[in-house]
């Protein structure tokens, strides 16, 4: 993918730059005599207002009633399809395309009797339409995800996402832990996958797997061993359109998901969401953007985050209540690019990661002094106005330097949202000017649905998260052990509201620990007030210990502020009551470590530089300058390090589907390395 244009990226002889200084003087001059109409930045002290107890609430409320809906016909997930049906007059809704042609669209309709259609099937084979049936859904962004959980609440069923980078002992607890008999995998491999533990008589409870894709006749002699039936989608769609059942629609309170959450630790917890819930939720996304963005039933989303997830699900629901259009991704997100350009979103959701990768390409581009110049001097330009309130995509940096990034992401964006992870202020900052579109940070957890905070329309700051969505308020409490006192306005994050699940599915004990008896959501983030209403994140409750001479330890706080390392991609700060100090591992960032370290005249592979003994002391160093500035105590400071070439991954196992450090397996997987970093010390 091509991120700037080739103003940047090509050769530039000297007529050439003395033409760009002229073209430059021109661009002052159209940019300061243009006319325009000027938004004035967002008041945020105007939009979070104090309550009793602390919390606070959006000022977006007109009165102390926390929001459960926009509209009257849509109160639950159902009613938000059969409303996008009406107000688009049955256009397009779910699209998808293969390799190197355009997209193919069903339109509301169709989806809509499919979802009836795969529904009774299920009823007629036994399945009971209520909130008590789990059905799982095994399978990657498609169509057919979407009209399978709208199948599910058709006829009052909980849809519960299934995903296979939990790993296979997940998968087992969460079949058994929600007794689903029935699976909808898109693929023969993952059947295959629960077969196998069918075969072991590890999921009992599993009596029949429905694929979307066509599959090899021996898997249903295999499955019958096992007393497993294997279905054909399509043939389940027949079977109910034969014998159609009449729809029984949820209530609002009626259960819609079970997400169940990795964690760190432990199984995986299946946290409950009714309709009231994400309805409710997705309200407050649109109620805290609509002064300058109304989802409208020309809007189209790319969908290529997991649909497992509630934040993909959150953005999904406000598309379909508006009656627009969800384009899923070939599957590859090597393709994504390619999807994009044939898609061309307005809406589009995405993680810090992607946006970072942006960003690095963009800067890695501008290798030479005068390009360095140019595009810093345009993100200048550009961010000046974005302070103004002013979004635009049609000025003159615009076409001389960020057109292509624009066109990268299909040249019709008009609202990025992102969350599941901090992003940078200076990442941010540079989107926002190149982009030319609204961005939305949002905050929150599976456990509050997806948001509980946002950033608002004209709020050009950075380092915060925003401000509270109005189907929720927040406050801090008081954390004493890590010395975060709500007098300060500082302590622990709790959310209470329409968006607050209704607990964990079979598990009371941990429900308790989440939510205590007023029905305060305790997320285990410490936030901090700021002046200007906005909240920001700044510690992690959770993952806390003790030092062998009883000093509190919180290493996220401690990796958030050595991540900043510009030769540093992920670091995982380790430590416990028998040792006195910390150790770290840190995996460096292969395409600035190389350059990092010929500057203090080391050269070599990725693989030889993690083995040096000066650049492990060199990047050691930046990490303890990084934490004396940021204000560590010298307890909380490294003072041993292993560099490791590999990242960490899913798919090795040491991140969670949501991209956190699975800390325990960390530390086994580095057992080793760390028992050698404390000895060293010795």
């Amino acid at each position: 993918m091509e991120f700037l244009s080739e103003v940047l990226f090509s050769p530039l002889p000297g007529p050439v730059l003395l033409f760009l200084f002229g073209l430059g003087a021109l661009a002052l001059l159209y940019l300061n005599t243009r006319p325009r109409a000027l938004r004035p930045p967002v008041d945020l002290n105007r939009q979070t207002v104090g309550i009793a107890g602390g919390a606070r609430r959006s000022g977006l409320l007109k009165d102390d009633n926390l929001i459960s809906y926009l509209h009257e016909d849509a109160k639950t997930i159902y009613e938000v399809f059969q409303r996008g049906f009406h107000v688009s007059g049955n256009g397009p809704c779910l699209g998808y395309r293969k390799p190197g042609r355009p997209y193919q669209w069903l339109k509301y309709k169709q989806v809509l009797d499919r979802a009836e259609q795969l529904g009774s099937g299920l009823v007629h084979r036994g399945l009971q339409p209520s909130p008590d049936s789990f059905i799982g859904i095994f399978a990657q962004n498609r169509p057919e995800w979407i009209i399978s959980e709208l199948a599910c609440y058709t006829y009052s069923m909980v849809a519960v996402p299934l995903y296979d980078t939990l790993g296979a002992e997940a998968l087992v607890f969460i079949i058994n832990r929600a007794s689903i008999s029935t699976v909808l995998c898109d693929k023969q491999d993952k059947a295959e996958t629960l077969l196998a533990n069918c075969e072991k008589n590890l999921t009992p409870v599993l009596k029949t797997i429905i694929v979307m894709d066509p599959f090899d006749a021996a898997l249903t002699e295999r499955a019958s061993k096992s007393g497993v039936e294997v279905l054909l989608l399509k043939n389940l769609e027949a079977l109910g359109k034969d014998n159609l059942q009449k729809p029984i629609p949820p209530k609002p309170e009626d259960l819609s998901i079970v997400c169940f959450t990795s964690g760190t630790t432990g199984d995986p917890k299946g946290a409950m969401l009714s309709h009231e819930n994400v309805v409710a939720d997705a309200a407050s996304f649109v109620k805290s953007f609509e002064s300058v963005y109304t989802p409208l039933t020309t809007d189209v989303s790319i969908s290529f985050l997991p649909l497992a997830h509630m934040f993909e699900r959150i953005v999904q629901t406000v598309l379909y209540g508006a009656g627009g259009r969800v384009g899923f991704f070939q599957g590859d997100i090597r393709l994504l690019p390619d999807d994009m350009k044939a898609l061309q979103p307005t809406v589009f959701p995405v993680v810090p990661r992607l946006l970072n990768r942006v960003y690095d390409k963009v800067q890695s581009g501008a290798q030479s002094p005068f390009k360095k110049w140019l595009l810093n001097f345009a993100i200048g330009r550009k961010h000046v106005e974005v302070k103004q309130g002013i979004i635009r995509n049609d000025s003159l940096w615009d076409r001389l330097i960020f057109r292509k990034v624009q066109e990268s992401l299909g040249g019709r964006v008009r609202v990025v949202v992102t969350g599941a992870a901090p992003i940078s202020p200076s990442v941010l900052i540079f989107l926002r000017a190149c982009l030319g579109c609204q961005i939305f940070e949002a905050y929150g957890q599976t456990e509050c649905t997806a948001g509980s905070t946002i950033s608002l329309p004209g709020d050009w700051t950075t380092g915060h998260v925003g401000v509270p969505v109005p189907c929720n308020v927040i406050k801090l409490v008081d954390v004493e052990e890590m010395n975060y006192f709500t007098s300060n306005n500082e302590g622990e994050v709790c959310v209470k509201g329409k968006n607050v699940f209704c607990g964990y599915l079979k598990d009371p004990e941990r429900t308790a620990e989440a939510l205590d008896k007023d029905g305060w959501l305790h997320t285990g983030d410490i936030g901090k007030w700021l002046p200007n209403g906005t909240l920001k994140i700044i510690d992690r409750k959770k993952n806390i210990f003790k030092l062998a001479q009883g000093e509190y330890i919180a290493p996220e706080k401690i990796e958030n502020v050595y991540i900043r390392s510009a030769s540093v991609a992920q670091v995982f700060v380790h430590g416990d009551s028998l040792q006195s100090c910390l150790v770290a591992i840190a995996v460096p960032d292969p395409d600035i470590l190389p350059a990092w370290a010929e500057k203090i005249g080391v050269k070599g592979s990725l693989q030889e530089l993690c083995k040096n003994q000066q650049i492990k002391k060199a990047v050691l160093s930046d990490l303890i300058k990084l934490g004396r500035e940021a204000g560590l105590k010298s307890f909380e400071q490294v003072k041993n390090l292993h560099l490791h070439p590999e990242q960490f991954t899913i798919e090795n196992g040491l991140l969670t589907p949501t991209l956190k450090a699975k800390r325990s397996e960390l530390t086994h997987f580095f057992k080793d390395q760390i028992t050698s970093l404390y000895a060293d010390m010795q």
